[in-house]
């Protein structure tokens, strides 16, 4: 059979193993551990010889099931389900960052992946070094040889920022240094992380992938595209397992293992019941975010809108070319002040105050009071985090009752 499209591909993938009872949805397998028939058998699960689980913190099958479906919709050579996004992330850099070697990234990232890198990874003596991701050649002058990543958000949330995927992957390439990136902003469905270059990516499924917010994940996706006899942290590595499966080897077999990090049953089911209806949700969410985007342009009261699918935006071209036309379902907007922006979220009736990123239902909040609430003003400088910023994320709503909303609330 001719290979099929993304949308039939996630409704279509195969079960590791035959069902016993033939059921359409996987079941969840809600237990710790799992018998053996023999000590031997015991032993070549535990020790990685056969693909049988051992024990539910390192794998488990419903969990392996999201992830052969996201594998198979992706061509990632491996894919990694954790129990939220920000393990993704942490479980991500730890496999690639150690001491003594750094990491180039930008100050513009989201609150908690900005904290993980100052606070956490530099206590544990890995070098952040902040630069400008849409200079190239900034980028290239920050790397040396002890350079184990280059991180970033493909929009930066909620500053907006787009980097040029393919120019800093040739940075990359040229100086031996994966690329790594959160590509939670856009699904796979709608975006190739692979085509534009990208090693590593991560994602917080608990966002567009949860079908509306019904539990926390995060996974890892590795393309096999880097070489890690490169790496400062995988060279040893990658000469044992080979050139391509150093990361995922250490990955599962060290990272994910001892922190602990593994996705849950539960949360596996409702994300791979949520894969089901992505790409239906997601083009309705990102068609509305740029309607209501353009319509919120026209309203008085509205300093200024920040989506990068806007004709006006600096972004826009490039953005187009690598995300299309409706670059997700978040974008922002300016008020006067930090007063207008609290007034404003308490006289909405439709949309939530929330944070979290596109659950079905519209969610809004104040990034410099919530997500950003517990750094100084000095840190929220350097990450532009304005107090006029509101941040949207645009459900399965009309477009017509959204405006509607926000409107009453401006006045």
């Amino acid at each position: 059979m001719e290979k099929k499209s993304y949308e039939s591909q996630i409704l279509h993938t195969a079960y590791t193993k035959e069902d016993a009872y033939h059921s359409l949805s996987m079941p969840v397998y809600n237990t710790a551990a799992y018998e053996f028939a023999t000590a031997a058998e015991m032993e070549a699960a535990f020790c990685g010889r056969t693909p049988e689980h051992a024990y539910s913190r390192i794998s488990n099958p419903t969990v392996q099931y999201l992830e052969k479906r996201v594998q198979e919709v992706t061509g990632a050579m491996s894919v990694t389900a954790l129990n939220s996004g920000m393990a993704a992330v942490s479980n991500a850099l730890l496999n690639v960052a150690g001491v003594g070697l750094n990491i180039v990234t930008s100050p513009h990232l989201f609150g908690n992946t900005y904290s993980f890198m100052v606070n956490t990874l530099r206590g544990l003596g890995v070098e952040i070094r902040f630069t400008d991701l849409t200079k190239p050649e900034e980028v290239a002058r920050q790397m040396d040889d002890k350079t184990c990543a280059l991180f970033l958000e493909i929009i930066t949330n909620p500053q907006m920022e787009v980097a040029d995927l393919k120019a800093l992957s040739a940075v990359c390439r040229k100086a031996g240094v994966p690329l790594i990136a959160d590509t939670t902003i856009i699904p796979f469905t709608a975006f190739s992380a692979k085509a534009h270059g990208v090693d590593i990516e991560v994602i917080s499924s608990t966002k567009y992938i949860s079908g509306g917010a019904t539990g926390l994940g995060g996974l890892i996706l590795d393309y096999g595209t880097f070489d890690w006899s490169r790496s400062p942290r995988l060279a040893e590595k990658a000469a044992i397992t080979g050139k391509q499966l150093a990361f995922t080897a250490r990955l599962k077999a060290e990272i994910s293992r001892n922190l602990g990090a593994y996705m849950t049953p539960q949360a596996a089911y409702m994300e791979t019941l949520g894969l089901e209806t992505l790409d239906l949700r997601y083009r309705r969410e990102a068609g509305t975010t740029l309607e209501v985007a353009q319509r919120l342009q026209e309203i008085p009261q509205v300093v200024s809108v920040n989506y990068t699918g806007l004709i006006d935006n600096p972004y826009y071209a490039l953005s187009c070319a690598q995300f299309g036309v409706t670059p997700g379902a978040m974008f922002t907007v300016e008020l006067a002040s930090r007063e207008a922006c609290f007034d404003f979220l308490d006289r909405l009736k439709l949309i939530r105050r929330a944070t979290n990123l596109f659950d079905n239902k519209s969610l809004a909040l104040h990034p410099a009071s919530t997500i950003f609430g517990t750094f100084t003003q000095e840190q929220r400088l350097l990450m532009h985090i304005s107090q006029h910023t509101i941040r949207f994320s645009i459900g399965l709503e009309s477009a017509d009752d959204l405006i509607a909303d926000i409107t009453q609330a401006l006045i």
